[in-house]
């Protein structure tokens, strides 16, 4: 199936470009199934599951709300869980001479 592009129009070509972005989204997800239901009935045929093999939810755990683990003396509506970016009044704090270890909850 040969497509002369050059007599295309911009209109042509996006929505060219459009369904076959969905086409191949749409075999990749095919494909994913079937390598799924091949390597899950590998398994259960030498008897274990595909949790026992690779954990439940293969890779991050997510939506689960991590506690904070330090807080602003100052302002307690302030705190930080340790992860991602250092708020600013945490770098002020430090800077000012507190340890991590002062703003610990």
């Amino acid at each position: 199936m040969a497509i002369e592009l050059g007599n295309l129009s911009p209109e042509q070509l996006n929505e060219l470009i459009v369904k076959a972005e969905q086409q191949k989204k749409k075999i990749h997800r095919e494909r994913v199934g079937e390598v799924r239901r091949k390597l899950t009935a590998m398994a259960k045929a030498e008897g274990y599951t595909i949790e026992e093999l690779f954990g439940s939810g293969g890779g991050r755990k997510s939506g689960g709300k991590v506690p904070p683990k330090y807080q602003n003396p100052s302002d307690p509506t302030q705190t930080w869980t340790g992860r991602g970016k250092r708020p600013n009044w945490f770098k002020d704090l430090l800077a000012s001479g507190k340890k991590e270890s002062d703003l610990l909850i």
